[in-house]
């Protein structure tokens, strides 16, 4: 199976595939907003402002499994997100990441990822993955690597 096959629910709602970012940079993260990490949001963001007309794509994906720091609607997370980060990339509803009710994204993502470059289990929200524009899992980053240490991976990918 193919990422782009993978059903995702967007953060409105429709039920979609990850199909309509074939031949992009993704780079996929579990979020939260009232985490520690939270402000990585911002970071986030400056890298999908600055990469996006090269073929970048952010996609958020709230999860509530972690101390229970995304506890809100997808409403209000959206809210949130907009008033807070002024986030304009993807995001989607929150979905689990780890354990029995692994959303398949996420299962596919572990699977996916090569060694050296997989960190194991998701240990907290942010955890972030780079995938390549042919769909590959190039990446795994742990939940405290900020953002902007990423850039020059996305470079190379882009």
């Amino acid at each position: 199976m193919s990422i782009y096959d993978i059903s995702v629910t967007t953060i409105d709602g429709e039920s979609t595939t990850l199909s309509a970012y074939r031949d992009q940079v993704l780079l996929i993260v579990n979020s939260a907003s009232a985490c520690g990490l939270t402000p990585h949001y911002e970071g986030l963001q400056k890298l999908y402002d600055a990469y996006r007309e090269k073929g970048l794509v952010v996609l958020g994906f709230p999860c509530n499994q972690f101390a229970g720091q995304e506890p809100g609607t997808e409403e209000e997370i959206k809210q949130f997100c907009q008033l807070n980060y002024q986030v304009t990339f993807p995001m989607f509803a929150k979905i689990e990441v780890k354990g029995d009710n692994i959303h398949p994204l996420y299962a596919h993502l572990l699977q996916q990822v090569p060694e050296p470059y997989r960190t194991g289990e998701i240990e907290w929200n942010f955890a972030k993955f780079l995938v390549d524009r042919e769909g590959n899992v190039v990446k795994q980053f742990s939940a405290r690597t900020a953002p902007e240490a990423l850039e020059s991976d996305i470079r190379e990918l882009l």
